[in-house]
């Protein structure tokens, strides 16, 4: 297990306006210093914002402009690229976290928790299982916003060999300012509970419901000690390193895991 590069977006999401976002998305990638990056992530609904307006937005699977998009962005950079869109299958509609790696191949999660007080249960299916992704050594966790809530949603546990379910868990949302305290406080407590790496990428700006966002984006360390960080209401990209050695050093010196019941 190698040591990863991590880079996060937290940037304005321009509402239901998908043209507008990727292009808004390379102009800062552009700017940027992805050479050695190993997992890039991006907010929730990424090229749309919090929308309910599931069926005039929706995309599938391999008829997607979001996914085509991401697949360019991992094969230009190498790199596992994350984020969450609305998927269309079955007839049911999903908030879909995507993790599209550089050969191509796409693993998905959809979201567990669904936000009632918006009305995404009336919208979207809820997704019923968890999903760990593989990439380069790491077992990685992913989650959507509202499941950042449900501490069940990320329990960690020992398998086999002395080995954890997962080291780390990203979480892409749309998390508004009003609430930014429980943002900055439960990702912490998700880290140190579960000895992982977490990363929480948020956006930044005004949707098309008037509500704002002030990103908060951040990594912490499986002690919950704060890594990198993005400025208040910034735009700008988060840019930190997770290592095996702190992460092995930590479970072997304080083995909370192992008494999990």
């Amino acid at each position: 297990m190698s040591d990863l590069k991590i880079a996060g977006v937290q940037t304005h999401q321009f509402w239901e306006d998908k043209a507008k976002n990727l292009a808004h998305f390379d102009e800062l990638l552009i700017k940027s210093n992805l050479s050695e990056v190993d997992v890039l992530v991006f907010p929730e609904m990424f090229h749309t914002g919090f929308s309910m307006n599931a069926s005039s937005l929706y995309e599938e699977m391999d008829n997607s402009i979001g996914i085509d998009w991401l697949k360019q962005k991992s094969n230009q950079y190498d790199c596992l690229t994350i984020a969450s869109l609305i998927i269309m299958e079955n007839e049911k509609y999903f908030n879909r976290m995507v993790a599209v790696y550089p050969n191509g191949t796409i693993e998905h999660y959809d979201k567990r928790c669904l936000f009632s007080f918006a009305g995404e249960d009336k919208v979207f299916s809820a997704g019923e299982n968890e999903k760990i992704i593989q990439y380069k050594g790491w077992n990685i966790l992913l989650q959507v916003c509202f499941d950042l809530r449900f501490p069940e949603n990320a329990r960690n546990e020992i398998v086999k060999n002395d080995t954890a379910k997962y080291d780390f868990v990203i979480y892409v949302a749309n998390w508004p300012k009003k609430r930014i305290l429980h943002w900055e406080k439960l990702l912490p407590a998700r880290a140190i509970e579960n000895q992982v790496y977490v990363l929480g990428i948020n956006r930044v700006g005004m949707d098309g419901n008037q509500h704002e966002y002030n990103g908060k984006s951040c990594l912490y360390s499986p002690t919950g000690d704060t890594l990198a960080e993005l400025q208040d209401s910034q735009e700008g990209i988060l840019y930190g390193t997770i290592d095996k050695e702190s992460i092995q050093n930590i479970r072997e010196k304080m083995n909370f895991l192992a008494d999990r019941k």
